[in-house]
């Protein structure tokens, strides 16, 4: 009898800082590596039967997933670690062992892997993949059919030149069902023309924004709604950069599909407002902006250089006109910070008034220019990979300690998210252009709702879902760590380095202007 190819597609959660496996009963929105990846995976490879399975461990309260990490009779079986950030490295980390020590093969990739130095983990039976899937997946499959993996792919690869995406294989009952909202995400570009210094989506996924065909992505939308999907999340970085954008807005419009979905823009969308009325037209219910910072000295010190304070309310009014939620991402504890300081943005925050507000801690991302620059100052003084996250302080702050950081994070959700505020916006869903339903402001007041019961526990309203469910510890693979790994801990890694060539002088001038702030930072 041959052997077929079974194949586990893997989103791992991250341990909380009590040990427990983050998990919750219901979640906001699902992962959108593990469907591009499933639709990657044919039927069969040279007449051996193939089946995929996707598991998103962050909605998973039934520990039975646990079992498809052991290699059955006349089967060979393949982990797929899809999407693992920094702060869930120690999570793929441990499965990964679980299932090589149960007879799997296993891969691991994603944004950690991509930007970050692993070779001190290679060797030890798991392979990593440094690149887009796209370039390596079936070297990948064929190894996988033979029995053995190679240790590392894409060295040297980091993206495709075009993209090949394929249609997307929409998600089962089953898996809509873990979710509050039916939905799905789709990546109809990839890349970010910007460098900002504490983010890694240019080393994940280029500066040139390259799109897929408008026939696959319509394709995808189709096939979400036929499958019962309500919600798309379009996951590119700038929406609003992508030069196809406006075609396929125009093809939804024409289509009728009746699909919500929300878009990233940057904060230079003030500017488009063509574009803002197609995304009304089509569906669009809120746009998330980052504007992290109303100080425009902080912005260009972190090379947010497009970010335009001063323009701000221009996306509050152009989303207003035309029925879109704005939702503006906000960043606290840059190194000019102090309480005043964090407290002035969230007054002036208020002031502008955007839908939604989010909140983050800076956090010095393994990977990205400030966390090579951190590192190199000696600033940061965080050992333990699960922590960066965002939601903790991971550096010597000049001005704040880790729990006045902590503190202030709670408080900007609290007095943001006010009834007064959660009242605004249910009179602002009922008066735009008559688009708003009952079921829609009351999902606002519940949000608003349980945005200030999160900072009331203390715990952050965007971790991804509602009622957490604590059922299993890193402790319980710790022995398995260390045997596989040698290591209670993996040591703070170096950041991959980039083609010197694939950047501009400008570029360069920028990175060593960073290095020099952050090296007076270190002195204090």
């Amino acid at each position: 009898m041959s052997q077929c190819l079974k194949i586990v597609i893997l989103k791992p959660s991250k341990y909380m800082p009590d040990g427990s496996v983050e998990r919750f009963r219901r979640g906001f929105m699902p992962n959108s590596t593990m469907p591009h990846i499933r639709s990657m995976i044919p039927c069969e490879i040279d007449d051996h039967k193939v089946s995929a399975t996707s598991i998103d461990e962050y909605v998973h309260t039934d520990l039975g997933y646990l079992a498809e990490l052991s290699k059955g009779k006349n089967e060979k079986k393949l982990l797929l670690l899809v999407g693992v950030q920094s702060h869930q490295f120690h999570r793929a980390l441990d499965l990964a062992a679980l299932a090589y020590a149960n007879g799997c093969m296993v891969v691991i990739g994603g944004p950690h892997v991509m930007t970050c130095d692993t070779s001190m983990v290679w060797g030890k039976g798991i392979s990593f993949a440094q690149c887009e899937a796209e370039l390596v997946m079936d070297e990948i499959l064929s190894d996988a059919m033979e029995g053995e993996l190679k240790p590392v792919y894409g060295v040297g690869l980091r993206w495709q030149e075009n993209l090949d995406s394929p249609v997307l294989a929409p998600p089962t009952q089953s898996e809509l069902s873990r979710y509050i909202i039916p939905m799905m995400g789709v990546y109809p570009a990839r890349g970010c023309p910007f460098l900002c210094s504490f983010c890694s989506v240019t080393k994940i996924a280029g500066r040139r924004i390259r799109s897929q065909s408008l026939s696959t992505t319509m394709e995808s939308l189709k096939r979400a709604k036929a499958a019962g999907v309500k919600t798309i999340m379009f996951t590119s970085d700038n929406f609003n950069k992508y030069t196809q954008a406006e075609d396929l807005l125009e093809l939804m419009i024409d289509e009728k599909l009746g699909l919500k979905f929300f878009v990233q823009c940057d904060t230079q969308i003030f500017r488009q407002e063509k574009l803002v009325e197609l995304l009304a037209r089509a569906g669009c219910y809120q746009m998330f902006v980052g504007v992290e910072s109303f100080r425009r000295e902080t912005l260009i010190a972190a090379n947010k250089k497009q970010n335009r304070p001063d323009a701000y309310h221009h996306i509050v009014k152009l989303c207003q006109e035309h029925g879109i939620g704005s939702h503006f991402s906000n960043i606290i504890g840059f190194p000019e910070d102090t309480e005043e300081s964090v407290r002035e943005h969230l007054a002036t925050l208020q002031e502008i008034g955007p839908n939604w507000a989010s909140f983050y801690i800076l956090c010095p991302i393994p990977g990205t220019e400030q966390y090579d620059t951190f590192l190199e100052a000696g600033l940061i003084k965080e050992t333990n990979l699960d922590r960066f996250d965002t939601t903790s302080l991971t550096w010597r702050h000049p001005n704040l300690s880790e729990h006045r950081m902590t503190e202030l994070l709670y408080e900007c959700y609290r007095r943001f998210s006010t009834m007064g505020h959660a009242i605004k916006n249910i009179w602002n869903i009922a008066t735009q252009n008559g688009r708003g339903s009952a079921r829609e402001r009351v999902g606002s007041l519940a949000m608003s709702a349980f945005v200030r019961y999160c900072a009331w526990r203390r715990t952050h309203p965007m971790s991804g879902g509602i009622m957490r469910a604590k059922l299993d510890r890193a402790s319980e693979l710790s022995a398995l760590r260390r045997k596989a790994y040698g290591f209670d801990l993996a040591p703070l890694p170096k950041s991959l380095v980039v083609d010197p060539l694939e950047r501009t002088p400008n570029e360069l001038a920028s990175a060593r202007a960073t290095i020099n702030i952050t090296n007076s930072l270190s002195t204090i």
